[in-house]
């Protein structure tokens, strides 16, 4: 059998042993396995002295074994380093003219070191947000108030604002306004408001102010101070009893941002605040008082559970960028 060979890296044996003659140097050799006992060719050997003034290195051949020759007498440590595997290291004496054989040395699995990275939480929903801004029914209808992540991270004040200002701007948001404007003006709804171009222009107004306070004060401004979350959390599963009965209740309570169920303060006070702005803008013989904004709250809550439900059983389905990305820690739809 071909012997390996090492190689002298460092000081040359010293001058006393090559004095003393070959019966001055001895030999080290050995095997090296893995942890089930399989040989392990290509295991790197290193070969120092105590008083370092020797180094050896040389590497298994395919039967595991290591071989230095003519090296000094003296204290030496073996060590012995494969990759993914633990470093192993062996210490002896070797004595002039002696062939040392060393024990087998085993190399089990190294530990496996998993590097954790902590994300901020403010990044997470910054990340969430710009999918939910990619969410559109028919890729048209924003539909960017509703969350298909479970447990999606808690919004900061300042997402909920960007995420009212996005839902403002959008242009179908002004393209609907406009349209139940022109209704309106149809009808002669408002009449106070008069026609022609400047009746149109404030039946826009009207219409359009009533999104805004609505979607500010109820999706931006209150659930920063109450500390709520004012998107859907869309279920998706369990019975389809259980599936109602949740979208139903969530017109009346919200995720707040510690995670816990609680009354939707945000949205009903939202809704309160809307009507009562309302009256400042709409024509004198249009303003019913609270009455009116009382009966307008009871709706849109009867309303927002309509919307919810047909959140949960067909919007995602018409929604094709959910369709088409890789959902996230997401059940699956029914």
């Amino acid at each position: 059998m071909q012997q390996p060979s090492a190689s002298v890296v460092a000081a040359p044996t010293p001058v006393g042993a090559q004095q003393g003659g070959a019966q001055q140097v001895g030999s080290i050799t050995g095997t090296v396995v893995d942890q089930s006992g399989a040989i392990l060719p290509g295991a790197r050997v290193t070969l120092t002295r105590e008083d370092a003034t020797q180094k050896l290195e040389a590497v298994t051949d395919e039967n595991g074994q290591f071989l230095f020759a003519r090296v000094a007498p003296g204290a030496f440590t073996v060590t012995v380093a494969s990759p993914n595997l633990a470093t192993q290291t062996v210490s002896g004496t070797l004595h002039a003219g002696e062939s040392y054989v060393a024990p087998q040395i085993s190399l089990p699995v190294a530990a496996a070191f998993t590097q954790v990275t902590v994300r901020p939480q403010v990044e997470i929903a910054e990340e969430q947000i710009k999918e939910q801004e990619q969410q559109r029914i028919f890729a048209v209808i924003p539909n960017f108030y509703v969350s298909y992540v479970p447990h999606a991270v808690p919004l900061t004040p300042k997402q909920k604002f960007e995420l009212a200002w996005k839902t403002s701007i959008d242009p179908f948001t002004w393209g609907l306004n406009g349209a139940i404007a022109g209704v309106e003006q149809a009808t002669n709804q408002f009449g106070g408001y008069g026609q022609g171009a400047e009746g149109y222009g404030k039946r826009f107004g009207a219409s359009y102010g009533d999104f805004l306070t609505s979607t500010w004060i109820g999706g931006a401004i209150l659930p920063s101070l109450f500390k709520q979350d004012p998107r859907y959390f869309y279920k998706g599963t369990g019975s389809r009893r259980s599936r109602i009965l949740y979208a139903v209740a969530m017109s009346v309570m919200c995720k707040g941002d510690n995670g816990h169920w609680q009354v939707n303060y945000s949205g009903i006070l939202g809704s309160f605040a809307a009507g009562g702005i309302s009256n400042l803008y709409y024509p004198p013989n249009d303003r019913n008082g609270a009455s009116l904004v009382f009966e307008n709250t009871a709706i849109g809550i009867g309303q927002t559970a309509a919307v919810n439900l047909f959140q949960e059983f067909v919007i995602r389905k018409l929604t094709p960028s959910i369709a088409n990305r890789k959902a996230k820690n997401q059940p699956p739809s029914s």
